[in-house]
C-alpha cells in the first residue's frame, strides 16, 4: 500500500508540474532552457515539455494503480504490465521533452 501512495503521489505531482508547464509557465525548468527560449516560443515550448512531463506523471500514476491491484490480487501480470507501461511512458515523455528542447533551444544541453 505504501508503494501505491508513493508512486501515485509522485505521479500526481509530476502531472501537475506538466500541466503548469503546458500553460507556458516554464519557471520550473533549468535556467539554461529558460534563457535560450525566445519570448514568442515560450508557450509552444512549455506545451511540449509539459506534455512530456504529463505523460511521465500519468504513467507513474497508472503504475501505482496497477501495483495496488497486484497487492490485492497477487497476480504478477499487473506488475509486469505496469513496469512495461511505466518504461514506455517515461521513454515517450522524455522523447517529447527532448524534441521540444531540440526544436526551441537547438539542443538538450
Amino acid at each position: 500500500m505504501a508503494t501505491f501512495f508513493t508512486v501515485s503521489g509522485l505521479g500526481i505531482l509530476v502531472s501537475i508540474l506538466g500541466i503548469i508547464n503546458m500553460t507556458g509557465n516554464i519557471s520550473s525548468l533549468h535556467w539554461y532552457h529558460r534563457q535560450r527560449v525566445t519570448e514568442e516560443n515560450r508557450k509552444p515550448f512549455g506545451k511540449l515539455v509539459g506534455l512530456g512531463t504529463l505523460i511521465i506523471g500519468l504513467s507513474m500514476l497508472v503504475f501505482g494503480i496497477l501495483f495496488l491491484i497486484f497487492e490485492q490480487t497477487q497476480l504478477q501480470a499487473f506488475v509486469i504490465i505496469g513496469v512495461i507501461e511505466l518504461i514506455v511512458g517515461i521513454i515517450v515523455g522524455m522523447l517529447v521533452s527532448f524534441y521540444a528542447m531540440k526544436k526551441y533551444n537547438g539542443g538538450i544541453f
